[in-house]
């Protein structure tokens, strides 16, 4: 995992381009590589080094002909099926999934993005025909922002990457709008900041000479719908079963230590027994994090789970008195809103792992968006999905002043399909959750120099699970229901068919009374910046204050506000 930037133009500074590599450098700390084309390109990459650690394998990394540069960011998990196929076509010089990747696209062109397994974004310049293409993995594991001004496309990892180079600053009115309002994070191809975009999930884009296009490459409704059901349960179990046994396998190629992250669910169960069961109980290192406070901390979950192997378990504890600095730590690195607590307690995992030279973690993202995991998938009311029903939304419209209201765009989702439970699914997995749970475990994690894999998002098991009966997502009130009959024969019943709990901490009661003065600091703050005249103060302040005598059944009001102070600080 790495990170990747470039600027197409006849007219750029290599000096200026250094320093924005050098904002991304905590992506990769192992080596800092620049490509120039004069005139037309400069291409860069930060190397994190994971498969291949020798030089030879170093980025931007060229073709034998040198007519093609590549600055690639993630991993190719099944780069060795791969090679043995081109085996006839390249000759290979070293034993990375970069050089695979690169004579990949040689030989299938745009086409080899459908041989891939893995998670990625990259950058292939063409010096003869000076085209730059471009493409990011099926859900967007990987990051790629991009910005095209005055004939000039400059793209990057990450979002602070291009404002440096950029010198843009301005925030879009209609995202942080819709944040506020409805708690959503944007569109695919949107970020908080005007004038840089994302290169959606499953897309790739091809520039040259001003000409810039964008095609979507990864069709997953078509996938999921072309995938024979045989609607027997153990048939079914047999073959997902397989699909997550070989997705974990090839999730542990590196060449560095691999670790995973645990919670209380019963997806981090599952992940436990596949995890030793295809690493013939090796001892992985485990790590959890917690906050002391019982009523909502999954210790005794994640204890009583790993007593029953013989993994090394680490312990990440965050306290409040942390969350001040930790937060604005954070924020630098996130370049967008984020999460809260959770999101900072998970930090601090990474920062553990990393400490231990443990540089690869895996982590269980993803199952309940397969399975129907959520409540709200059980019910026909989208209004309560979506968060727009006023009677019951944690959102305060009241707090935004008229301008702000002004940008309120509400987002109609796709309905690529007849069922209504598959489009919550491919809602949640391409505009919603898996989009904003990747940001930010992408950030975190590379904000220790770590990376991180998601053997449960795998493509092919994604598709097979969406693709399954509603019964055997949720039978009678039992969400995950197949999912569940797999666990159950891998760890003791009382596991494998306890409720779901959300991932919780204790940021409503911190909030309110150890991080209060610091809570009111940031709304001071949110008052004298520049973005002021977005925001009606005098409601933030009853909001606030009712929040402090009680009504405080939801604190992410008060998170958006801080978060807001932290990434605009007056």
């Amino acid at each position: 995992m790495c990170g990747i930037a470039g600027i197409i133009s006849s007219d750029f500074s290599r000096k200026d381009f250094l320093k924005m590599l050098e904002l991304q450098s905590h992506r990769g700390p192992d080596n800092t590589g620049i490509y120039e084309d004069p005139g037309f390109a400069i291409l860069g990459h930060n190397r994190l080094s994971i498969i291949d650690l020798s030089p030879g394998s170093n980025q931007p990394f060229l073709d034998p002909s040198e007519r093609f540069i590549l600055s690639f960011n993630g991993e190719i998990y099944n780069y060795l099926e791969l090679k043995e196929e081109l085996r006839f076509e390249y000759d290979f010089k070293t034993n990375s999934d970069t050089e695979v990747l690169l004579a990949a696209y040689l030989v299938y062109g745009k086409d080899c993005l459908n041989k891939l397994n893995g998670m990625f974004s990259f950058a292939i310049w063409d010096s003869l025909e000076k085209v730059l293409f471009a493409a990011r993995d099926r859900f967007g594991v990987k990051p790629f922002y991009y910005s095209l001004k005055d004939s000039q496309l400059t793209f990057a990892s990450e979002i602070k990457t291009l404002r440096s180079g950029l010198n843009n600053d301005i925030p879009s009115s209609k995202v942080w709008a819709n944040y506020f309002a409805y708690g959503t994070y944007g569109e695919p191809n949107e970020t908080f900041f005007e004038e840089i975009f994302q290169l959606p999930a499953g897309h790739y884009l091809n520039y040259s000479e001003g000409d810039f296009t964008l095609t979507k490459w990864y069709h997953f409704a078509e996938n999921v719908k072309k995938i024979e059901i045989s609607g027997d349960l153990e048939e079914t179990k047999k073959t997902y079963l397989e699909l997550l046994q070989n997705s974990i396998s090839l999730r542990f190629r590196a060449d560095v230590p691999v670790g995973f992250n645990l919670s209380g669910g019963v997806d981090s169960s599952l992940l436990l027994a596949l995890v030793n069961k295809s690493q013939n109980n090796k001892h992985i290192q485990a790590f959890t994090f917690y906050t002391g406070d019982e009523r909502y901390d999954e210790l005794f979950w994640v204890k009583k789970m790993i007593s029953l192997t013989t993994n090394p378990l680490n312990l990440v504890k965050l306290v409040p008195q942390e969350v001040p600095l930790l937060s604005k730590h954070i924020s630098f690195y996130e370049d967008e809103p984020f999460g809260g607590v959770p999101t900072l307690a998970y930090s601090k995992i990474f920062e553990d792992a990393r400490n231990r030279d443990i540089l690869v973690l895996l982590d269980g993202q993803g199952m309940d968006e397969q399975w129907a995991g959520y409540d709200y998938y059980a019910t026909e009311n989208d209004a309560v999905i979506q968060g727009l029903d006023p009677k019951i939304s944690p959102f305060k419209m009241n707090c935004l002043s008229q301008i702000l209201r002004d940008n309120i765009d509400k987002t109609n989702y796709p309905r690529p399909f007849k069922d209504p439970l598959r489009n919550k699914q491919y809602r949640d997995l391409f505009h919603t959750k898996i989009p904003r749970a990747l940001r930010f475990n992408d950030r975190i994690s590379m904000a220790h120099s770590t990376e991180l894999r998601e053997p449960f998002l795998d493509h092919r098991l994604v598709e097979f699970a969406v693709a399954q009966p509603k019964h055997f997502k949720i039978n009678g009130n039992t969400h995950k229901f197949l999912l569940r009959e797999i666990i159950k024969d891998l760890v003791p019943k009382e596991i494998s068919y306890t409720p779901k709990r959300p991932l919780q901490t204790p940021q409503r009661e911190w909030l309110g009374m150890e991080l209060k003065v610091w809570v009111e600091e940031q709304l001071k703050s949110l008052a004298n910046s520049q973005y002021s005249s977005w925001f009606n103060h005098e409601e933030i302040e009853k909001e606030w204050q009712s929040y402090l005598e009680g009504e405080n059944s939801s604190s992410f009001h008060i998170w958006q506000w801080v978060n807001f102070s932290l990434l605009f600080p007056n």
